[in-house]
Order: C-alpha cells, then structure tokens, then sequence
C-alpha cells in the first residue's frame, strides 16, 4: 500500500466525512492546494451505468463557460482551402497526409487533433496511436467537421471532450486551483448540465453516485449533488 505523505495527511485532516455545499467543496479545494505547481481543479464522477452496453456509454464535450485555464494546442488534418481555412482560424498546427505521415513518426506536440470528414480514411489508421491519447478525432467529440474555424475556436476557448471509463466513472478537469471559487463553480455547473443532458438511455435507476472534486495533488471532497443540481448560478455572489 502506497505510502501517503505528511503534507497529504494534513490536508486530509482539513477534509469532514460529509457532502459539502459546492462552493464550500471549491473553497476548501483551493485551500488544499498546496503542490509547488499550479494544480488543476478535478471532477470525479461515478454514474449508475455499465459501459460495456452500448445504451450506457456517456461520451460528450462541455464547453466551460470560465475556460480551462491551459493553453491548448490545436492540430487540423485536412485538404485544399480547408488547409488555409484551419491555419487563418489560429490552429498551430495544419496539414494533410503528410502532417498524418508525421504523426504516425511519433510527432505529439498538439493537446487537440480536429480533421475534416473528407481525411478521416486516412487518419483511421492513426487509432492504434491516437486511440489510446485520447486524441483520436470523433464525430462525437466534435472534432471530425468542416466548420474548422468553430471547432477551433471553442476547443480554444475551454471546450473538452470527456467520457465515462470503463468502470462507469467521469473524469475532468475543469479549471486551475487558481481560479476564484465562483468561477469554478459556474464550471462545474456547466459540467453537471452537461451530464445530465446527455444521460444514456440505458441508464435505469439512480444515475449520480458519488461527485468528489479534488486538486491535483489534494484530497478527494464530496460534493452534495443536490445541492448542484438545484443551484442557479444566479445565486452565486
């Protein structure tokens, strides 16, 4: 059993066995943040479903309306004017099949990879590669389309694609521990609309399970999901 550090257990100690307001649990994230780096805010979420059903997977994207706080990487793969489309748009990265050629090199240096319908032939056989990265383009995940310049943007600006694994658990960052609690807080209720939207259709019975939010580094804090659902964001102050 891995052994937890003092500073761990310290800020476990901050942490009660109970189901915090969420801008409480937010607060109290950012006080437990305490790594030598900027740590990232994360949502843990386990959902009454079974994956291994088709009717039960939950893949989607969330647009955070207060941005990840990361600089993302854009990569496009595509052809003719589009190419020129995707480098106007601010993606860093374009290219075609020779952009695909280098990929399969090993080049790595994008966080988001978007390509157009027209090329994804020929991207499927970076699966193997980009499959397990999560990078992969999709159709779900918005980015296999031709409206380059607003996937680009949005992707940008804080939209992620996220799915449940294969234990029926969600996991996202959304944010930095930097971030003021009321921003967190509209992120994460972005996040939980989000969820809720897209419940599978063959998920029966009670869908949230556990909701903890941690920093990178932190402890894990239990979020009352009741509490999130019912909040407006106009009632943050």
């Amino acid at each position: 059993m891995p052994k937890i550090s003092r500073r761990l257990q310290t800020l476990q100690a901050k942490v009660e066995e109970k189901d915090y307001h969420p801008l409480e649990a937010l607060a109290l994230l950012k006080e437990t943040a305490t790594a030598k780096f900027t740590e990232a805010a994360e949502a843990h979420v386990r959902l009454g479903i079974d994956p291994k059903y088709t009717d039960q997977q939950l893949r989607t994207t969330v647009a955070l309306p207060k941005g990840t706080g990361q600089i993302v990487r854009v990569a496009v793969i595509a052809r003719g004017e589009k190419v020129n489309e995707a480098s106007n748009a601010g993606a860093d990265i374009v290219g075609s099949e020779e952009l695909i050629d280098e990929i399969q090199k090993g080049r790595m240096d994008f966080d988001k990879l978007i390509a157009t319908p027209d090329v994804m032939p020929q991207v499927a056989r970076l699966g193997k590669l980009l499959g397990p990265r999560g990078l992969m383009p999709s159709p779900k995940g918005g980015t296999v389309t031709f409206d380059l310049a607003g996937a680009i943007a949005e992707f940008k600006a804080g939209k992620l694609e996220f799915r449940a694994d294969r234990t029926g658990i969600v996991h996202v960052m959304f944010g930095k521990t930097t971030f003021s609690p009321e921003d967190l807080l509209v992120n994460l209720k972005a996040l939980q609309e989000t969820i809720d939207r897209n419940r599978p259709s063959g998920a029966k019975g009670r869908y949230w399970r556990t909701f903890y939010v941690a920093a990178t580094m932190g402890p894990s804090i239990k979020v009352d999901i009741t509490a999130l659902r019912d909040l407006k964001l106009s009632e943050v102050g």
